[in-house]
């Protein structure tokens, strides 16, 4: 009985051993996780920016150009992936128990279909930080059901999270709760990539509204440093501060800083609103908050609303 008890056993732990997989990115051999930065969280079902979809898969830690493994043993099916209507480099893998994409992939040459065995070089990851700068370079990895492949990579190690209240951002100026998003007016547009200088530019930030003179609060928890000129003209606008802190860098300029140095919390008062009417007059007058990398700020300011009029010109 003892040996029987044995033999069944051993048959559970090949069982179980079987249904892990192996790493699926050179340099992270326990499939680490990526945790949350400014563009979303890569575990199994967190919430996606402007939309009302989670994640459908599991976003493994993973440095552009490193070599993408075959997690187990199958067959090559595709090598262009279609995810919410895009296509993207990646690679299915179809094996007896498992069937799961990996993307950004550039395959190898050698390897474009066929078997693969758990473990063999299928490509190198592609440079994610070209489009996404500043975010945890990772491969998307997900069941073609749509399940949770989590159990499959473990033990992989979720990478600590920001904390949560930094995700989304305070309101930034007095009165505008929302970080209500400048609409149209006859200088231009206040939403991020708007046109810009006679349609040859794109607006880089997004202009949060707020009254001259009103009170600026800090979106999030950092470090003060400046001045920031935006106009290098000296006029009655060219002024801002840049906070860096929790993941996040931002420049809000035409304010005038209480201080250009020092370490604020999370919706202290850091300045007030420069007039804004005294250099262009009949403007929305607004905040302009700017990304360091120049990525889009809108899904932190989170409530934010814009009228998306076909108008184009100038602002900040």
């Amino acid at each position: 009985m003892p040996a029987l008890k044995l033999i069944a056993l051993a048959g559970l732990i090949s069982i179980v051993a079987a249904q892990q997989w192996g790493p699926v990115c050179e340099g992270n051999p326990t499939n680490e996780i990526r945790g949350c930065d400014k563009y979303g969280c890569g575990n199994f079902g967190a919430p996606r920016k402007g939309s009302k979809e989670t994640h459908h898969g599991v976003d493994v830690i993973c440095s552009d150009g490193s070599q993408v493994l075959a997690p187990f043993d199958g067959f090559i099916t595709k090598v262009n992936i279609y995810i919410h209507g895009r296509q993207y480099e990646g690679v299915e893998i179809r094996g007896e128990r498992f069937c799961v994409k990996l993307l950004p992939v550039r395959i190898a040459v050698h390897i474009k279909a066929g078997r693969v065995r758990k473990g063999a070089v299928i490509g190198r990851m592609l440079n994610m930080q070209q489009e996404f700068p500043g975010i945890i370079s990772h491969l998307h990895v997900e069941n073609c059901d749509h399940t949770d492949p989590t159990p499959n990579l473990r033990p992989g190690k979720i990478v600590p999270p920001l904390p949560l209240p930094q995700l989304k951002w305070a309101a930034v100026c007095q009165n505008n709760p929302s970080n209500a998003i400048r609409r149209c007016d006859i200088y231009g547009c206040g939403y991020y990539g708007a046109p810009r200088k006679n349609g040859k530019g794109r607006h880089v930030g997004v202009d949060v509204k707020c009254h001259d003179g009103a009170t600026v609060f800090a979106p999030f928890s950092g470090q003060l440093s400046g001045p920031i000129r935006p106009f290098h003209n000296g006029n009655a606008i060219d002024d801002g501060i840049k906070i860096e802190g929790g993941g996040f860098c931002v420049k809000l300029l035409c304010i005038k800083p209480d201080t250009y140095r020092g370490y604020v919390r999370k919706g202290q008062r850091i300045g007030k609103m420069l007039p804004m009417q005294q250099v262009f007059p009949g403007i929305i007058s607004h905040i302009h908050v700017e990304n360091c990398d120049r990525s889009d700020p809108t899904f932190h300011l989170t409530n934010g609303q814009q009228d998306q009029q076909d108008q184009q010109g100038q602002g900040t």
